[in-house]
């Protein structure tokens, strides 16, 4: 921007598709938030709901900071009017996305609604503290102050060395459960384990391309106005394509039967590697099996028809933390 008088600022001509890029990318945010958000709606009643909800909040604050942006420029070109306030809140909007963003994976690497029901205190307040920290690096970061780049580069590299270990926790705990499925032969337990071990390794995946990406974005050295446009199209576009594959591999949807979250206990984790699995109370008579506790006749799920009440088996886990009890 060249200034030519005392109000008033010449603008960039390379700066002249901005307008209509944010509307595009506007649009295509949108459109996903409100279907994101109805889909969820839709599907209240899955035990993935409240990740859901996390995860519909992103495209919501990435649509509003699109909307300023393109009121911003727009009034810029077309009016000559350059808000400050509205610049500060593309600036402010953007920097809570990139934190939503990247604390919805946190949440993700730590099996939240996918392994477990709750995260832990421990876990909650780590995730809490690495979203305030890389919330005001980001600031720092995107404001040129001093010294914020070394400090936003390490909060980078502790919170994804952070995310890799515990999505490689959980695909260790979900390999025992598929191993002692298959030895155990309980066939009806291998589908709903396995979907949450094929999730895991899309996520893996998709971390993997997150970092190159954010290493590409942030170390770019090019700072010129000629085809900003097309960089930022670039950018925002990958972004896009990243949140959505993560989005639909953990979007709310009928999972395989017995597909559940594991309640987290005191003291150390111990996960079993089957929940629970259903059995008519004639099988039940003739089933022998020390790895089996306690069969528990349902009168819920039975059906009406049905003479028999269907009995409940649940496994206990082969180790139990000290302090903690079967029961």
């Amino acid at each position: 921007m060249e200034r030519t008088g005392p109000y008033r600022v010449e603008l960039d001509e390379s700066y002249r598709p901005l307008p209509a890029v944010y509307l595009a990318l506007l649009f295509i945010w949108f459109l996903s938030a409100c279907s994101w958000t109805f889909n969820t709606y839709k599907n209240r009643h899955f035990s993935t709901i409240n990740l859901q909800w996390t995860l519909a909040s992103v495209p919501l604050i990435k649509a509003l900071q699109l909307t300023l942006s393109f009121l911003f420029w727009y009034s810029c070109f077309y009016h000559q009017k350059c808000s400050l306030w509205m610049s500060f809140g593309v600036y402010v909007t953007g920097v809570l996305f990139q934190t939503a963003y990247f604390v919805s994976f946190i949440l993700i690497s730590h099996g939240y609604c996918i392994m477990y029901e709750h995260i832990s205190i421990s876990d909650r307040r780590t995730t809490a503290a690495l979203g305030c920290v890389f919330y005001l690096t980001l600031v720092g970061y995107r404001a040129s102050v001093p010294y914020f780049t070394v400090l936003l580069l390490l909060n980078y590299l502790i919170s994804f060395s952070m995310i890799f270990r515990q999505i490689s926790q959980n695909l260790s705990v979900l390999r025992e459960q598929l191993s002692f499925v298959e030895e155990e032969d309980v066939q009806a337990m291998y589908d709903a384990v396995y979907m949450k071990y094929t999730m895991f390794k899309k996520f893996q995946g998709a971390m993997q391309i997150v970092v190159m990406a954010e290493t590409v974005i942030h170390f770019n050295v090019d700072s010129s106005s000629v085809n900003y446009w097309l960089r930022l199209l670039v950018r925002e576009w990958a972004q896009f394509c990243i949140f959505l594959y993560i989005g639909w591999t953990f979007r709310s949807q009928a999972w395989a039967p017995r597909f559940s979250v594991m309640p987290r206990s005191k003291g150390e984790l111990m996960v079993p590697p089957i929940y629970s699995i259903e059995m008519d109370a004639e099988t039940f008579r003739e089933f022998s099996c020390r790895e089996w506790h306690i069969g528990v006749p349902t009168s819920t799920t039975c059906d009406e028809g049905s003479s028999d009440p269907i009995v409940v088996v649940v496994q206990h886990p082969h180790r139990l933390p000290s302090g903690v009890t079967s029961s």
